[in-house]
């Protein structure tokens, strides 16, 4: 059955969600809720360590794109750091790659050696906008975490 929402502030630091199969699920303040899951969207940019490191410092890892919804729901900024490999991509908590729920631009991945990371550039209509980059770029980033239930 389809998930009704409602809004609730959860104190002062959480956004809470009633889900009907699921009770209560909460996200701290300015983060993002979709299917379960917070994610928090930068409005700064650094580099794709520093990134990794800004996720996990806040409990979250940097996003995992599962599918063409989530991809479309949370690829709100220019660019947003996830992937890291040439030729052997993989998600920083170590889902397997899905090549189903991958939307690289034409042309990309063009796995040149040096470009190691992956982007996200939401100036372009669609969704197929993912492009490969030097890790040292600095980039916004997203960061995903479960929601709390509560």
């Amino acid at each position: 059955p389809a998930s009704t929402y409602a809004q609730h502030k959860y104190r002062s630091s959480q956004n809470c969600f009633v889900l009907q199969t699921h009770g209560w699920m909460c996200c701290p303040k300015e983060w993002k809720f979709f299917q379960k899951n917070c994610y928090y969207l930068s409005t700064d940019y650094m580099s794709w360590n520093d990134s990794k490191d800004n996720c996990t410092g806040m409990g979250s890892h940097l996003v995992v794109i599962k599918t063409e919804a989530e991809q479309v729901i949370v690829g709100l900024r220019e660019a947003t750091w996830y992937a890291q490999e040439v030729g052997q991509w993989h998600w920083v908590d170590q889902t397997p790659f899905n090549v189903t729920a991958a939307f690289w631009r034409p042309g990309e991945p063009s796995n040149v050696k040096n470009e190691k990371c992956v982007v996200i550039h939401w100036k372009e209509e669609k969704h197929w906008n993912w492009n490969d980059i030097p890790c040292d770029v600095p980039s916004f980033r997203i960061c995903e975490a479960a929601a709390l239930t509560v």
